[in-house]
């Protein structure tokens, strides 16, 4: 790809741009009352997730379901995030704030056609991608219901419901069941309990 001054300009213009996302709020957890998070933040969870749900999902390109997952919240830091209240009111404009970007960009086909399948969920990698966004909500809302937030309990349920692959239903299914805490905090562990060094090192249960 051969790069005009202007391209490598809007590169560093967008880097900028992308970084808005990390103060940009995820608006649906003012109605629930309790927690915090970024556009950025749920973005990078999800990417993640969109990873293992490709890796055990035969036939599925994990690389493209990475990147749908990464740009398809990317026109919020244009429209900012609206939540479904808002929605009702506003439209929320994502396609051409993404259209917008695309056209200052050397590679925005690459982001708008990726924008465009995801929301599609055609593909297999589309509804991977939409499965991990709406993992990374569940893992959100089970995070809050520890907290002791009764509201996240009657919201999760409606968002298992739209699951649609696999191994999202299954994972849903341990996330509903296992504390957030448990990747590291375990009562019986003695570490906890002593700090004794000969417990340190870190046992596969």
């Amino acid at each position: 790809m051969e790069l005009r001054k202007k391209d490598w300009n809007s590169i560093v213009d967008f880097i900028y741009e992308v970084g808005i996302l990390e103060r940009t709020p995820r608006s649906g957890l003012w109605f629930l009352g309790t927690g915090k998070q970024s556009v950025a933040e749920h973005l990078f969870r999800t990417a993640i997730i969109g990873y293992i749900l490709a890796r055990l999902t035969p036939k599925a390109d994990k690389d493209r379901v990475i990147f749908l997952c990464l740009a398809h919240d990317l026109g919020e830091s244009r429209t900012s995030d609206l939540n479904y209240v808002h929605q009702r009111y506003g439209r929320l404009a994502e396609a051409e704030a993404i259209a917008d970007i695309a056209k200052s960009l050397p590679f925005g086909k690459d982001i708008q056609e990726a924008f465009r399948e995801e929301r599609e969920r055609k593909t297999l990698e589309a509804k991977i991608a939409k499965d991990a966004d709406q993992l990374e909500w569940i893992a959100t809302l089970r995070q809050e219901i520890e907290k002791g937030n009764n509201k996240a309990e009657s919201w999760i349920k409606g968002v298992v419901v739209r699951l649609k692959t696999p191994a999202a239903k299954e994972i849903a299914k341990l996330l509903m069941k296992t504390h957030p805490d448990h990747w590291w905090f375990d009562e019986k562990d003695k570490w906890f309990r002593t700090r004794d060094p000969k417990f340190r090192s870190w046992k596969k249960k």
